[in-house]
This record gives C-alpha cells, sequence and structure tokens, in this order.
C-alpha cells in the first residue's frame, strides 16, 4: 500500500487527468454522456483505496480539502457578471429564485418523512445534495466539507444527484413538445420571452483561451484569498471550516467586482474546477462502498425533492403567468448547472440559451449560502 503523502497525492492527480482526458477525447468522450466524468472522479479513488493501492485514512486528504477548495471556489465565482445576470429581468430571476426555494423547502419536507427508513446523518448528505441542486458541484462539495458529510452518506448522494438530474434533464426536454398546449391553458406572456432574448447575448468565454504567463498570479490570487479565509475563520468564528467556505466564496464575489475578473479570459475558472475536482479524488478515496446499498431508499427521496421543486415553479408559473420555456430554464440552472441548461433552455427556444448560462451561474453564486442554511433546516427535522 502506498503512504508516502506525495505519492498519493500523485495517484490522486493522475486519476483526475485520466478521466478528464478520456472525457475529452473524440473516440471515449461517448462513455462519459452518463454517468458523467464527476462521477468516475469520486468513484475511481473509492475503488482504488478500497483494492488497498491507497489507504482511506490519511492525513494528506483533509490537508488537499482545506488547502485547495477555497482556492478553487475563489477562481470559480471570480468570473461572475453580475451586470448580465441582472439584466435577465423579473420572470427569469422569478423562476430561479422559486425553483431554489422548493429545493430549500422540500429538502427538509424529504428528510422529515423519510426519516425512519434514513441513516442516522442522512440530514446531511440532504443539505450537500441541496447546495448542487440549488448551484452545482463545487457548492456539493463545499457544504460536504462545511457540515462533514460522512463519506458513507455523500457516496449515495453523488449516485442520486446522478440518477436523479440526468432523468429529471429528460423530462424537462420531453416537455418541450407541450410548451404551446401549457402556455396557451396558461395563457402565459410570451413577449417575455422575446424581452429576454433581445437583453441577453452568450459570453465570449467560450473562445477565450487560458495564458500562461497569468498562471503565477491566479494561484496567487487563488491561494492567497483561501489563506486569508482561514485568517478570518479563526477571528470571526469558531475556526470551523464552515466559515472559511462562506469566507472564501464572498471573497471570490467580491474579487469579480475588481479588475481580477478579467483573469477568467485566462483561464482561472478552468484552473479553478481542476483544484475542486482535486478535492473531489480525496473525497472519494475515503469512501466506502457500504453506503451504495441505501441509495434505492434515497433515490426515491430525491425523486419526491425534484417533484417539490416542480410543484413550486408551476405554481408560481400559473400565478405570473410565465411561458414554460422560463420555468424548464430555471430549474434545469438549479438541479443540472450551467452546463446543461443553456441545453434545455435552447431545445425550447434556441434564443435562451444564454439566460440558462447566465441562471446556472447564478446559481454556482447562491448554491453555497443557500445550501448551508439548508443544511441548518434538515439537521434541525433529522
Amino acid at each position: 500500500m502506498i503512504q508516502n503523502p506525495w505519492a498519493i497525492l500523485l495517484v490522486l492527480i493522475l486519476i483526475e487527468g485520466l478521466i478528464l482526458f478520456l472525457s475529452e477525447g473524440t473516440r471515449t468522450k461517448k462513455f462519459f454522456k452518463f454517468p458523467p466524468p464527476l462521477f468516475w472522479i469520486y468513484f475511481l479513488p473509492m475503488i482504488v483505496s478500497s483494492l488497498g493501492l491507497i489507504p482511506q485514512q490519511h492525513a494528506i486528504y483533509p490537508k488537499i480539502t482545506a488547502a485547495v477548495l477555497p482556492a478553487g471556489l475563489i477562481l470559480l465565482l471570480i468570473a461572475t457578471d453580475f451586470k448580465a445576470i441582472l439584466k435577465l429581468g423579473r420572470p427569469a430571476l422569478l423562476m430561479m429564485f422559486t425553483g431554489s426555494a422548493g429545493i430549500m423547502i422540500g429538502a427538509p419536507l424529504v428528510v422529515a418523512f423519510f426519516k425512519p427508513w434514513l441513516p442516522a446523518d442522512a440530514w446531511s448528505g440532504f443539505g450537500a445534495l441541496s447546495a448542487s441542486w440549488i448551484g452545482g458541484s463545487a457548492n456539493m462539495v463545499a457544504v460536504r466539507e462545511a457540515i462533514h458529510t460522512p463519506d458513507a452518506v455523500f457516496f449515495p448522494m453523488i449516485v442520486v444527484d446522478t440518477v436523479v438530474a440526468y432523468s429529471w434533464m429528460g423530462v424537462l426536454i420531453l416537455l418541450e413538445g407541450f410548451q404551446k398546449k401549457y402556455d396557451t391553458w396558461n395563457r402565459s406572456d410570451c413577449g417575455m420571452v422575446e424581452e429576454l432574448a433581445r437583453k441577453t447575448a452568450l459570453a465570449e468565454a467560450g473562445s477565450q483561451k487560458s495564458d500562461a504567463r497569468y498562471l503565477p498570479l491566479i494561484v496567487a490570487v487563488a491561494f492567497g484569498g483561501a489563506w486569508i479565509s482561514n485568517a478570518l475563520a479563526g477571528i470571526l468564528g469558531d475556526g470551523s471550516f464552515a466559515w472559511t467556505i462562506i469566507l472564501a466564496s464572498t471573497i471570490g464575489i467580491l474579487l469579480s467586482f475588481t479588475r481580477l475578473r478579467k483573469l477568467e479570459r485566462h483561464g482561472a475558472s478552468r484552473i479553478g474546477y481542476l483544484f475542486l475536482f482535486l478535492v473531489l479524488t480525496s473525497i472519494g478515496a475515503r469512501a466506502s462502498l457500504s453506503g451504495i446499498w441505501s441509495a434505492p431508499v434515497l433515490i426515491l427521496a430525491g425523486v419526491v425533492l425534484v417533484l417539490i421543486h416542480a410543484s413550486f415553479l408551476f405554481i408560481v408559473s400559473r400565478v405570473a403567468r410565465i411561458p414554460l420555456c422560463l420555468a424548464a430554464t430555471a430549474s434545469q440552472a438549479n438541479i443540472g448547472g450551467p452546463a446543461s441548461a443553456p441545453i434545455v433552455a435552447a431545445a425550447y427556444v434556441p434564443a435562451l440559451a444564454p439566460v440558462g448560462l447566465l441562471l446556472g451561474i447564478l446559481g454556482n453564486v447562491m448554491g453555497t449560502y443557500l445550501g448551508l442554511v439548508t443544511s441548518w433546516l434538515c439537521k434541525w427535522v433529522g
């Protein structure tokens, strides 16, 4: 068994690099449509540690999280364009906040209802899941570390996040066929969609390339902000990692209002995701397959949570006469995140793809904060 911390770190980096390389390969990327690369980045280290090649318990794992996770969050949030988000208009933002409220209220309700069939610490799993279904994977990892979700609970939640979220995306795309009937029945104000299309334009982030000359500055900003977060956490709070996560997220948002936001042009968010995935490999290495047996009940609970979320969107859409396309886009921005929300949006109205992207980014901004609040609510009822 490998015990040297640097060797363990190398193994984790190699696993992360291999999955990302294969997921982008012309011939191999089709194998990562389901389950997605994120699942394998978590799952393979668990297999490697279960086989005894690397230890399941080692001091290097929490050190990776403490050092790398705050830095990654800062880089992911530093590129947030709040001006573009505010231009989305009331209907889109109302649907996004409604979807998030559905998750925040639904999660503790699900924990309370399924409590007899769930493990003792299941509340922490749903807290982490809520962060993912409001924002994305970065938020899920951040909240998981902040509330110390046990590995035996977290792995089944990865399964729930994969199975339920991808299934829900398929449902949303299928509902596009009922768009005209729904909007006619709902007497939807479809003019708001045309107005949104005029207000928004797809960002140029996809055409931007990393520039190695800015790498030292990107790393300095990331780890400098992480150091400040840890220092302030010791002053303002009890030194818990939850304070570090909150402060790192806040620093990233504040930096997005400065010229440092231009670091995104040179690959800041890409490096942030690499940091996030490295943290995920270290979490996976500590996990055990024993928790998988609770996955069927958790999947059912996840389905109920999504249905509560959908009910909130339906009610507000009905009352405010908001078109189905905006409700579906906001739902995917919550459950799926910025990577998949434009796909669902474009399935309804191609011009809405930028709206899906920006709503997904907004979810990333809110996910950690609201995920921590939801975790507290889940713990209260659990």
